[in-house]
Order: C-alpha cells, then structure tokens, then sequence
C-alpha cells in the first residue's frame, strides 16, 4: 500500500502519475481483499489509484527497459516499492537512472531501508508493527498480541515518502540536481512511537499495552455510560476540573489520589472506576452533550458507517462520488488536506490495466511505428486483445 498510497497522494495534489505494471499482471493490489465488484479489479486497488495512468511494461525486456528508460528521461519523480535489490536486478535503480536523468527525485520505499542489516528482509505493515514495539502496547494487558487494523506503517511510510519527495523537489530547486529518498515502514513506526519512547527513555520502564487510554494525560480514554462506551480526554487542569463538575464530583479536584496528571495517570484505574459510577446514570449521548456543553472534549465512538454518514464528513467533502469505466460510479475517502489556492479534484479513476500505454509513450516523443515496434519486440509483454488492452 505505501507506494500507491503515496503517488495517490501526489496526484490528487496535481502530479501527472504514470504507473508502470507487469503487462498482464499489474499491481497485485488489483486481486487483493475478499470481496469483488463488477469488474477484475478490486475495492482496495480502486481506493488507491485515482488520478493515475497505466502503462504496461515489461521490465526484463530489453524493449520494455528502452520505453522505460524514455519515461525517465523527462520526469520529475520515480517512486519504487520493492525490496532492496530489486531494482538494481531490472537495471532501474538509482545509481542507473541518475545517469539518464540528473533531476530526478528517485524515491524508495522498503521495509527496513535500503541499509543495515534488515534491508533485504521481506516487510509489511505487520512486520513493521511486530519489530518496532507498537504490537507490544496494542490491545489491553494480558491479551494476546494484536496490530493496528489501520495499517499504520503501510500508509505511513507512503505519506512520509511523499514529504520527503516534496522536500527533494524543493532542493533540487536549490541544487540542480535529484536526490534519493529513502522511506521505510520500520522506521515510519518508530518515528511514530513518539510517546511509547519518550516513557520508556524517561522511566526505564518498558511500556505496555493501556487499552484506549493515554500514557500522557488521564482521563482521556473510553469510559462507560449507562448503555455503551463513550470517550473523554480531559487532558489539562481546567478541563478535569470542568468534567468534576459535569458529574457532580467536585471532591474528586482534591481527592490526593487525583491531585494532579501525574498522579491520575499513576492511580488510572481508580481514577477510572470513579467516574464510571457516575456515567452510569446517563446514556452516553447525554453525557457527551454536557461535556461538551462545559467545554469538555468528549464523542461518541463510531463506527465506520456513522462516521462517513456524520455531519462533518459530509461537510468536508469526504466520500467522493467517481465515475469508473467499469465500475460505475463508485465511493472514494476524499482528500485529508483542503488547499486553499490549488485545491485537489479528482482526473482520472483507478485506470485499467495498460489503459493509457499508447497514449503516454505518444506523449513523450515515441511515434506509433516506434510504439508497434517496440510492443512487437515485446516491451508491453505478449500480445492481447482483451479490453484492458484496447482501451
């Protein structure tokens, strides 16, 4: 997911992404869940591939390397997603391609980096997740091992990808010249445990798992109503003195167990059992209306349909509405940034495999004689005559 994700992220902003897959084949996201559509492609492979062009091509053909390394002449940014060796193995790696394109931002994304003793190991988010501590304070204490279901390393390591391009390209304004970025999902996790390491540094104490709650700030967990679990995040003097109020236990502010965040913190679960005798009382929206009523942060907890229904996803333009040629009109997550100037639209739907090939190399200078010559040579793999090829 990082690669895509992250080169998503560049179109929507405006880049002109043009994505190169194994002809027949292409990305493997394209058969990934366990759910299918209409057409051959699937959910995940639409939700990360808007405002990109397909291009089908062979990598281990002398043909295909030549369209390849015409694409890289001119362009801006490379984003790879492979394991380290890779690359270099198709003679596309940084080292190579600097010398056709001295401009080029060549950006890569691994599991581990492209050095250190871990780099040729294999990586996914869970991996990531595993060899960074952040399975280690998931979950609640004494359960089994779990991850993040959003795969935070993943999508991650795409965003800071996608920082560190734009800041090359910035540079190279500067300097003239490309440079490498270098992103990994090892190191997008850690850089991420900005709490968990900043505990275990400061205590010598390893930190474990605390459920919803916060290793900074108490209360600021999902707490208990009278029907269903709710969450505060009392997270300063003003604000815990605000939520004494709200449930009717002023004590509490001088209660020495509770006297300041530091102690609450230490004394949680007692902390914790206090408040939810009170909020059992009320159902949980009652006591999120009065809390926020006094100023104090508090939600409900959502799920996935109530979030993309509620007032503010709607308000900020979060589900978008996007024809596909296959598909139909399909729903896509909206943009997470609003720029004010330039604002993102939506160009392009997820492309069929190989849809815009032709029109890509015509753009660049390649006439169609040289085109049918270099897909005779085998550059866009065997020849097809199925629809994504056509189209």
């Amino acid at each position: 997911m990082a690669g895509p994700f992250c080169c998503m992220l560049l179109g929507d902003m405006g880049a002109d992404v043009i994505k190169v897959e194994t002809p027949g084949i292409g990305d493997q996201t394209r058969r990934s869940m366990g759910f299918r559509l209409k057409g051959a492609d699937s959910g995940g492979f639409l939700a990360l591939n808007r405002n990109k062009r397909s291009v089908e091509i062979d990598l281990k053909n002398p043909a295909g390397l030549e369209a390849f390394y015409a694409l890289v002449k001119d362009a801006d940014v490379l984003v790879e997603n492979n394991r380290p060796g890779v690359a270099a193995r198709l003679k596309i790696d940084h080292a190579t391609l600097r010398k056709i394109n001295p401009r080029l931002v060549y950006a890569s994304i691994s599991g581990f980096g492209q050095t250190g003793p871990w780099a040729k190991r294999p990586g996914l988010d869970l991996i990531a997740q595993a060899m960074t501590g952040v399975m280690s304070v998931m979950g609640h204490p004494g359960q089994e091992p779990v991850k993040s279901s959003v795969p935070l390393a993943d999508l991650g390591a795409g965003l800071f990808a996608a920082y560190g391009i734009l800041s090359a390209l910035i540079g190279r304004d500067i300097t003239g010249e490309g440079q490498l970025v270098d992103a990994s999902l090892f190191e997008t996790a850690l850089g991420l445990s900005v709490w968990e390491s900043a505990e275990y540094w400061g205590t010598g104490e390893l930190p474990v798992p605390i459920g919803s709650a916060n290793r900074m700030s108490a209360p600021y967990q999902a707490v208990k109503a009278a029907d269903r679990h709710f969450v505060i995040g009392a997270a300063n003097p003003k604000l815990w003195t605000a939520l004494c109020g709200v449930v009717g236990r002023d004590d509490l502010v001088q209660d020495p167990r509770f006297i300041d965040n530091v102690l609450r913190i230490r004394n949680r679960e007692a902390l914790i059992a206090e408040l939810e005798r009170e909020f059992a009382r009320r159902s949980a929206d009652e006591w999120v209306d009065a809390l926020l009523a006094a100023g104090v942060p508090a939600a409900p907890i959502y799920n996935y349909a109530e979030a993309l229904a509620s007032e503010q996803a709607v308000a900020r333009e979060m589900v978008l509405k996007i024809q596909h040629p296959v598909e139909g009109e399909t729903r896509a997550l909206g943009f997470p940034v609003k720029l004010g100037g330039t604002p993102q639209r939506v160009r392009h739907p997820a492309p069929l495999l190989g849809q815009h090939t032709d029109e890509i190399l015509g753009e660049i200078g390649l006439t169609q004689d040289r085109i049918e010559a270099l897909r005779r040579a085998g550059a866009f793999g065997p020849a097809r005559t199925d629809a994504a090829a056509t189209a």
